[in-house]
Parts: C-alpha cells; sequence; structure tokens
C-alpha cells in the first residue's frame, strides 16, 4: 500500500488485500483477512476475522466507509459464533449527526466532529490501519477525537530493524494510547501501514502482518520494554517522598486475625515495617515522624487478588489504589510477567508484589497459550522453566492430559513449587485432580464438582447447583475430602455474579462504580453482553445456591482466597468479597482474611504480610 497523502486521489480506484495472523499469549489462534477497495468517491474496508480461542470458534465482520479523504462515513462490526450474531457497534452519520450503537445498548446520538475516527477496543487491524493513515492525515495533531468516546494518540519510540526472509527491513515503533486501556505497542513500515500490534486488555494478543511473524519475538520484547518504561513514568508521578518513620494515628484496625474492631489506634511504621500498634493515647509518636491523620477511618490488612491476570502495567497503580498490596498472576506471558515483578520488586517500581503461576495446557486446538506440556519431557521442561524464572507454583489448564498432570505436579512438588489452576477437561473429577497433586484448585463451578460424586464435571451444566439435590451429607463429605487434602480455594466468586447480568444492563447495576473505569474498558467490561432474561434468572439462582455452599467450606475451616479473574480493576475485588457476605451467609471480618491472612498463609508469607501485626511488612489499605 502507498503512503497517504494529502491529495485524494491517492484512495482512488485503490486495491489492497492482506492478512494479519492473531496470537494468544503467543499461540496462534486465527487469522484476520482484509481488503481495501475505492471507487472515484468512497473507500470500502472489509475484515473477516475468524479465531479457534481454547475450542471456541468465533469470527468478527467488520466493514468501514470512508470519504477518498479519509473521512467516516459508516461502520458496523459484528461477532458470529454457533449461528448468532451480535452487534460490537455500529455507526452511522445523517448530516451532522453521529448514530453509535454497542452491543445490546440503546443507540447514542451526538454531534459530528470536524475530524474523528470510530475506535472500539477490539478494532480489526485492517480498520485499525486506515485509523493511522487517517491520523497521520492530519499532520501536526498530537492526538484525534474518537467515537463513541476518548482520543487517540500516537508516540514514535523509534525505529527497529527486523529480519524477514534474510532481509534487514526498518520498522517504526509507535506507543498508541486511547484504544485499549494503557496503550498498545505498534509497528508501521516506512508507508505508514500497520505490520504489527501487541496489546492487552484482558489478555495479551500479537496480531502480526502475514510475512513479518519470524519477527515475533522482537515484537513481543518491544511491547514488554515500552510497557515497562510506562511503569516507570507512573512510578514517577506517584512515588511520594518517603519518610523513613511514619505514623498513622487514630484509625480503627482490622489486623486480619482478630474478630473484632480496634478503636482509635496508632500504628507505628518505620523503614516499610510495622514497629508499634497501640491505642493512641499509649503511644508516644517519635518527634521525625510523618504523621499521617487517619481519624474515622478503618485500616486492614493490604488486600490480595489471587487471581489476576496482570497483562499490562496499568494494574500496578490501579491495585494499589483499591488497597490491593500483593498479586498472585495466574497465567501471564512469561516475559512480561517477570519483566512486571522484578520492576516492583528489585527496582522499586510502583505496584503490588507480585507472585506468579506458571501457565501449561496440553495438546490440541483447545490448549491455552504457548506452553505446552504435552509429554512426561515436557512437563519437566514446564517446571523447570518456571522454576528457574522465580515462579511459585504450576498453572494446570483444561488440556492437560490425566498422566501428565500427575508429572507436573511431582516435578513441581520436588522443587519446592505448589500446583493450582483448573480441573482438567480429561480428569474430569475434581477429586480426582486433588488426588493427582493438585494443592489449589480455581473457580466455584469446578469446585463444587467435588459435590457430586456420582458425576463427571463435564456432566453438569451451567444450572447444576439449581438442578440437582445438594443434600447436608453431600456438603459434609466434600468438607472432610478438601480438609483431609489440605486443598486452598480460589472461587472467583464475583465473576460470577457479574455474568448473571441480564442484557442490556451496565454493569453499574451491580457495582455502582463501574462508570468510573478507563473508558477504554467500556466495551468489554462495562458494557458486557449479558444474558436472556431466563438465562440470567437461573445463572443467579446458581451462583447464590453456590456461594451457600462456598460459606459451608469457609465455615468448617477450609481456605478460600479471594480473586477477581481479572474482570474490572479497582471495585473488581470488592465485588469479590461482597459477595461472600451477600450471599454466603459470611461476615465483613471473614471476607478481609479471605483476601488477606489466608491467601498470605496459603501462599507461605504469612510471615510478613498479611495482617496488621508488629515485624510485618506496612502493607496497609
Amino acid at each position: 500500500m502507498s503512503a497517504c497523502s494529502s491529495e485524494t486521489s491517492e484512495w482512488q480506484n485503490f486495491n489492497d488485500e492482506g492478512v494479519f495472523l492473531v496470537y494468544r499469549r503467543q499461540s496462534q489462534i486465527g487469522e484476520e483477512s482484509y481488503s481495501i477497495t475505492s471507487t472515484k468517491d468512497t473507500i470500502t474496508v472489509t475484515s473477516i476475522q475468524g479465531e479457534n480461542e481454547r475450542g471456541r470458534i468465533s469470527g468478527v465482520e467488520s466493514k468501514l466507509f470512508l470519504t477518498t479523504d479519509l473521512e467516516p462515513i459508516s461502520y458496523f462490526s459484528r461477532r458470529i459464533s454457533n449461528n448468532d450474531t451480535t452487534n460490537i457497534i455500529k455507526m452511522e452519520i445523517q448530516g451532522d449527526k453521529v448514530s453509535v450503537w454497542e452491543k445490546h445498548f440503546d443507540v447514542v446520538v451526538s454531534d459530528k466532529k470536524d475530524a474523528f475516527f470510530l475506535v472500539n477496543s477490539n478494532i480489526p487491524a485492517g480498520i485499525e490501519m486506515m485509523l493511522y493513515h487517517y491520523y497521520f492525515k492530519q499532520h501536526n495533531a498530537s492526538s484525534i477525537p474518537t467515537l463513541p468516546r476518548g482520543e487517540v494518540s500516537l508516540t514514535h519510540k523509534g525505529e527497529d530493524i527486523v529480519k524477514i526472509k534474510g532481509e534487514d527491513v526498518a520498522l517504526d515503533r509507535y506507543v498508541v494510547e486511547g484504544i485499549n486501556w494503557g496503550g498498545r505497542t505498534i509497528w508501521l513500515d516506512k508507508s505508514k501501514n500497520l505490520v504489527a500490534v501487541v496489546k492487552a486488555n484482558t489478555q495479551i494478543r500479537e496480531l502480526i502482518k502475514e510475512g513479518y511473524e519470524e519477527a515475533k519475538s522482537l515484537f513481543i520484547k518491544g511491547n514488554v520494554e515500552e510497557q515497562m518504561a510506562q511503569l516507570t513514568d507512573y512510578t514517577t508521578a506517584l512515588k511520594g517522598e518517603q519518610s523513613e518513620i511514619t505514623a498513622l494515628v487514630g484509625g480503627n484496625v482490622v489486623d486480619g486475625v482478630q474478630d473484632d474492631v480496634q478503636k482509635n489506634m496508632t500504628i507505628i511504621i518505620e523503614n516499610g515495617k510495622i514497629k508499634q500498634i497501640g491505642s493512641s493515647p499509649e503511644i508516644t509518636i517519635p518527634e521525625n515522624a510523618k504523621v499521617i491523620d487517619v481519624s474515622g477511618k478503618t485500616l486492614i490488612p493490604g488486600m490480595w487478588d489471587m487471581h489476576a491476570h496482570s497483562n499490562q502495567v496499568q494494574w500496578a497503580p490501579a491495585y494499589l489504589a483499591g488497597g490491593v498490596t500483593t498479586i498472585r498472576d495466574n497465567g501471564n506471558e512469561l516475559e512480561f510477567a517477570t519483566a512486571f515483578r522484578d520492576a516492583i520488586a528489585k527496582d522499586g517500581a510502583t505496584g503490588p508484589d507480585i507472585l506468579l503461576a506458571g501457565m501449561t495446557d496440553g495438546p490440541g486446538i483447545k490448549g491455552n497459550g504457548i506452553i505446552r506440556a504435552r509429554s512426561a519431557e515436557e512437563a519437566k521442561e514446564v517446571v523447570k522453566l518456571y522454576h528457574d524464572n522465580g515462579y511459585e507454583q504450576i498453572k494446570i489448564y483444561t488440556s492437560i492430559e490425566p498422566e501428565i498432570l500427575k508429572v507436573l505436579a511431582e516435578e513441581a512438588h520436588k522443587v519446592g513449587m505448589t500446583v493450582t489452576g483448573h480441573v482438567p477437561a480429561l480428569v474430569d473429577d475434581a477429586r480426582v485432580a486433588v488426588e493427582s497433586g493438585m494443592d489449589m484448585l480455581s473457580h466455584y463451578n469446578r469446585i463444587l464438582a467435588a459435590l457430586f460424586t456420582d458425576k463427571k464435571v463435564s456432566d453438569l451444566g451451567p444450572f447444576f447447583m439449581v438442578d440437582n439435590e445438594v443434600t447436608d451429607e453431600m456438603v459434609n463429605d466434600a468438607i472432610a475430602f478438601y480438609l483431609k487434602h489440605g486443598t486452598v480455594l480460589d472461587v472467583t466468586l464475583g465473576l460470577g455474579v457479574v455474568r448473571t447480568l441480564p442484557k442490556g444492563q451496565v454493569m453499574e447495576t451491580i457495582e455502582p462504580d463501574a462508570g468510573r473505569m478507563a473508558y477504554e474498558l467500556f466495551e468489554s467490561k462495562r458494557f458486557r453482553a449479558g444474558a436472556g432474561e431466563e438465562r440470567a434468572k437461573k445463572l443467579k439462582q446458581n451462583i447464590i445456591k453456590s456461594a451457600e455452599v462456598i460459606g459451608k467450606f469457609y465455615k468448617a475451616g477450609i481456605p478460600v482466597v479471594a480473586g477477581t479473574d481479572n474482570f474490572a480493576p479497582g471495585f473488581g475485588l470488592f465485588l469479590e468479597m461482597e459477595s461472600y457476605v451477600k450471599y454466603g451467609n459470611l461476615t465483613p471480618l471473614d471476607a478481609i482474611k479471605m483476601a488477606t491472612i489466608i491467601p498470605a498463609r496459603a501462599m507461605g508469607y504469612d510471615d510478613v504480610t498479611g495482617s496488621i501485626e508488629v515485624g510485618k511488612q506496612a502493607d496497609i489499605a
């Protein structure tokens, strides 16, 4: 494709086509074919994207109409799966008005701007390429407005030389802000055509133009570099002057250990550790202390998210702002995850402490990611890879075969790692998974499968707690099993609650602060697809019954930990904790423990964090 000049003739009677390869966690899951055709007056950009993402086959059809000046005329993008078509976004211009329709929500009509482009967070690469041509056509614009909200800006980060079929090819690297939360790293050729995108919202994806795939490792490395540079900027902007001694005066303390609230307390912190705790009238504050008045506020231990997927550095300030001081990353790209962890732990960057669980999966199209354990030998290599890179755990995914699970668990335990994750499909039994060496299980539906000893996981539908009788005997038997094995349960209850939303309801229905999240997350997190009315009602009944049983597990002494599975930054963990109180018949103090001292114990860090006690890190929310 030729570079776009300021003359419209560059785009008249124009034809181009190409393919982008789509990767999720570095494993190819699909392709996007695009075509660009034009007449004297109109450019038509068509994108057809097909994916097999962990066995879920879907496609996205998108079409953009532009003038030959690259001004938008109309746009639609729709997802096609299982004979169902769902609108992602649609835009039409009528005179001086622009109509935008997102998913199942009402049409929003606004005044047409002089210069704008239509952008959605999962914008196809072929459409995104035209966005950049439009951007550069604006010459000296620092940013361009976008619909349905926001603006897009590009920052040139330098030139990379990639080796393609033995030849050196120069590409320009940019960081783009305004499409997805935080930013994406892109590479353009010298004609300003898009070559590669590395982005993250809920997961890291790479889109690479066919012919450039041998440079994938450079694109991954380049994105990590740009993300760490952003984290450095956040640290500079947010990290205030650090005092050697700090006094938090007059607050009410929930220490994570006792089952009460200690009123009017003072905490003395020295060099990041808790030096003294006591009643405010009885504590002498050092003369050189920085004094912070927290009267009327409640101080709790810094919280843990035990099911994080922190695929971008924007999670760092978001977590800290929400009082989360430690996360277990439950599956990520190794290059990014280790760099993110080390920037915080070793270089003093702003962010929560990060503990890593290294994900692996088995063979086949349903496999997740590029790190696979398809044989005993590969399983040993996987454990060694993650152990050598300082990971705490091995994360099992759904396609791991039964005998390979045992090898992974045995090898992990040999080197002091624990094993967490999903009940694999071929194991199909929560109890067998635990007996095969899994120390922790994720997701309430798989965890509660242990109630039904006469059924496999695959026999249980989405409403299994409603459709089946659950007796006290079944609950007590499952409790005895999990207690015997010391199994830690990572339930992700809040995510289950979010999935009960009916179509057409924004997340504010269950979480009032949802509208405050970054606008780039609206499409995937605030405007969820939702369920039909009857299905949503039954899902709600199912999650309530599930929570009641999980509450009984907790009261019996089974370690239950709070985790979000990435459904929303900041308040996601709050909804998780609230759900245990609202539906699980637990107390607020129980919920706080599930997000503090219990995960700290589960991960072996309760001697340094997880509660407000003398000698521990001053992880306080």
